[in-house]
């Protein structure tokens, strides 16, 4: 083959979510706002769970690191969108979009691992109480984020590798707004099944291999809390677990349809692109800091300890 079928393009241009001047205005105050309210959201969040010593659990330790993964998560990809949203000349450097897509498949991918993790938390919390701080122990949360992190770094490596050694040549437009595997193949200049076998390989261990653990443990749960005798165990248990499930469906439900479903079009792959990037991030401290009682607690403390310090 010759030398040229192997030369890799300087830059890529990424069409976004529209090409219409007034709705990239639109679409930047609505990433902005979502933007602003994911960092205060998880700032606030971690800030509660490191100072409140009641929050010193395995579960808010896990909690805390998904929101550092949501964090870096929504950095990666937010700021760049936005300033493409006001830049006619969409383009990332062939070594940024690498890095953004890395960086991508690492905090989404840790983000699976901790909340298979979480769940299995709360499996032992609800279904085994009397063995439960002998196993989750500091070493043990401590060792299981660990694990949690370093699958993300691997999955990434694998996925990462097998996008970025196609070559890419000629037409270097890609019909998305960050730089994500799938669209990446779309744009390569060779086969790329060998590709799409090993993402869609990966797809299956840190997609449906958690899910699947996931509902073996809200199975167990759910018989556990049913032959609860008294209503109030029964409340508290779903209440423990409901945020929890919450984002678990809204983030496995959007990754699994992009990454394990036939492909739709292009529009919708956005659009389902944009539920799991940019808002779900947002999502996650709001929906465990308000149907959380023990947050909403931790967060009235915080405020009562600054109005004490206000002169």
């Amino acid at each position: 083959m010759s030398q040229t079928n192997h030369t890799w393009v300087a830059e890529f241009l990424l069409l976004g979510l529209s090409d219409d001047p007034q709705t990239q205005v639109l679409l930047f105050v609505l990433f902005l706002g979502i933007y602003l309210v994911t960092v205060l959201g998880s700032l606030l969040l971690i800030y509660l769970v490191l100072s409140d010593s009641q929050l010193h659990t395995p579960m808010y330790f896990f909690l805390c690191n998904l929101s550092v993964a949501d964090l870096c998560f929504s950095t990666n990809i937010v700021p760049q969108a936005m300033v493409h949203m006001l830049t006619r000349r969409k383009v990332i450097s062939f070594m940024g979009c690498a890095a953004q897509l890395f960086l991508f498949l690492i905090f989404g991918a840790t983000q699976c691992a901790l909340l298979a993790v979480m769940s299995y938390d709360r499996y032992l919390a609800i279904c085994d109480p009397m063995h439960y701080s002998l196993i989750m122990t500091r070493r043990m949360c401590g060792f299981l984020a660990l694990g949690c992190w370093i699958s993300g770094i691997v999955i990434s490596l694998v996925d990462a590798t097998f996008t970025l050694r196609l070559p890419f040549q000629g037409d270097n437009r890609i019909a998305h707004f960050f730089c994500e595997a799938p669209a990446l193949l779309t744009v390569a200049s060779a086969d790329t099944h060998n590709s799409q076998m090993v993402i869609f390989l990966m797809g299956v261990i840190i997609l449906l291999a958690p899910v699947s653990l996931i509902l073996a443990s809200y199975c167990s749960i759910i018989v556990t809390v049913v032959k609860m005798k008294t209503t109030s165990g029964r409340l508290k248990a779903f209440s423990t677990c409901g945020s929890h499930l919450l984002v678990v469906i809204l983030f496995y439900g959007t990754a699994i349809i992009s990454y394990m479903t036939p492909k739709s079009s292009k529009e919708q792959v956005k659009l389902i692109s944009v539920f799991y990037a940019v808002i779900n991030p947002m999502l996650n401290p709001l929906i465990y800091s308000l149907r959380n009682k023990d947050v909403k607690r931790a967060f009235r403390n915080a405020t009562n300890r600054v109005k004490t310090c206000t002169p």
